[in-house]
């Protein structure tokens, strides 16, 4: 949970005794990020004919959870929209994880390294619903 912190006209928020700034210090947002870079590189080598669906699919959706969570960091003001974006962040992190399962049963993914990055994808869910339970020690008064 984070404790909102006024800093003249910086509104902070401190989580596990650090100060966030920006979006891209949430352990979360770099969690996100890391699966996704892992994800660029495993898909890399499925087969061609998968280039302009799953390929496409599974780098856009894990993409998109760090993208809504840059959302959700600048809409803090409202709590309501910050949550509406969190929960775009949360469908995003299940699709891909629909899309590791596709990969790994159409043996394009090492079952391990899909399992891995599942369990991944089930961490980075747990944060997003402790942000949404929290959202108002979050969100900017």
């Amino acid at each position: 949970m984070g404790i909102l912190i006024r800093l003249g006209r910086l509104w902070l928020v401190r989580h596990g005794g650090q100060l966030v700034k920006v979006y891209r210090e949430l352990e979360v947002y770099q969690a996100a990020f890391a699966a996704a870079m892992e994800i660029f590189e495993v898909s890399k080598r499925f087969p061609i004919e998968e280039r302009y669906s799953l390929t496409d699919q599974i780098r856009r959706s894990s993409r998109s959870v760090c993208a809504n969570l840059g959302e959700a960091w600048r809409k803090r003001r409202y709590q309501a929209a910050f949550i509406a974006k969190l929960t775009d962040c949360q469908a995003e992190a299940t699709e891909t994880q629909i899309w590791l399962e596709f990969a790994v049963n159409c043996q394009y993914l090492d079952a391990e390294i899909g399992r891995a990055l599942a369990q991944r994808y089930d961490q980075i869910l747990g944060q997003l619903v402790n942000m949404v339970k929290n959202a108002s020690s979050w969100t900017i008064p």
